[in-house]
Parts: C-alpha cells; sequence; structure tokens
C-alpha cells in the first residue's frame, strides 16, 4: 500500500491531469446526457376491480373474480395474477413481464373484462380497468398541525402549496 502512495505522490503532475480529466468528462456527460423533470417509470402493473353491493368476500371470489380471471389468464405476458374478494367487490392485479408494451397489455387487458362482463352478475357495477403511473402519485405530503382553527390551517396550507408550486 505505502508502494501504491509514494507512486501517487512521485507522480503528482500525471494523477492531477488524470483527476482533471476525469472531472472534465464527468461535467461534459452531466451536461449532455438528457433530463427529464419528471421521467415516465413504466411499472409493470394493471388492475382491474369491480364493485357489487352487498356481496360477501366469499361470494365475490365466486361471482366477481373468477369470471375474471378465466378471461384475463389469456392475456400474453402475465408474469403473476392475484386477485383479493373484499365486502363490497373485488379486484385483479396483473403484473406484466419486464419491458412489457404497455398500451397493447392494457388493450388486452380492457377486452378480457369486456369478454368477461357478460359472466358477471347483472347487478355488478362496471368493473374498472387501470394502469398503475407514478406521475399520478404525488411526490411530495406535507401535514399541518397545531393549535389553531381548522380555517386557519387550511388557510396555511393553501398558501404553503402556492409557494411550493411556485
Amino acid at each position: 500500500m505505502n508502494a501504491l502512495i509514494d507512486a501517487a505522490l512521485s507522480h503528482s503532475r500525471v494523477i492531477f491531469a488524470a483527476a482533471f480529466g476525469l472531472f472534465v468528462a464527468g461535467l461534459y456527460v452531466f451536461v449532455t446526457i438528457p433530463k427529464e423533470s419528471a421521467p415516465d417509470i413504466p411499472i409493470p402493473t394493471i388492475y382491474t376491480s369491480v364493485t357489487l353491493e352487498g356481496v360477501s368476500p366469499e361470494d365475490a371470489e365466486r361471482l366477481l373474480i373468477r369470471p375474471l380471471e378465466e378471461k384475463l389468464k389469456t392475456v400474453e405476458g402475465i408474469k403473476e395474477m392475484r386477485s383479493t374478494g373484499y365486502e363490497g367487490g373485488a379486484y385483479v392485479v396483473l403484473e406484466f413481464e419486464a419491458g412489457f408494451n404497455a398500451d397493447t397489455a392494457l388493450a388486452d387487458v380492457r377486452q378480457a373484462v369486456d369478454d368477461a362482463k357478460p359472466e358477471l352478475p347483472d347487478d355488478a357495477d362496471e368493473p374498472t380497468v387501470h394502469e398503475i403511473n407514478f406521475s399520478l402519485f404525488p411526490v411530495l405530503v406535507i401535514s399541518l398541525a397545531g393549535d389553531v382553527p381548522d380555517r386557519t390551517l387550511y388557510r396555511i396550507a393553501k398558501r404553503l402549496q402556492q409557494e411550493l408550486e411556485a
């Protein structure tokens, strides 16, 4: 280790030139590389949900999930399918292989859900299909609290929001 330090000290001009060259190259790459203020990061996940008022989780599985899963399993590129029935409805989450084409996958899922509609109960609401997209989620969440009236907190929050957005 001492030999390496001695060699660096005895060739200090070469070391400084190399460090300066790396700095200039890094600065050049930083300036020329394309950047976005809000890049769109594709998440390979699409979910569909359907509600049916008053349905139990067990009935949601039988009446809502099974018909949807039967049609959705024909969609290409699915890595994993998870579904959950809950009081009043159900949802199915589809995880696709990395590098999937979001537009094609969304169209295929919508088509499969449309094909499953006749098998769903007549009382069921229209199934919805959603793509998970980071640009729809908030980047920053701020909470305000204090011993002041709610109206004052609301006014401060609005002013703070305007300042941050500016």
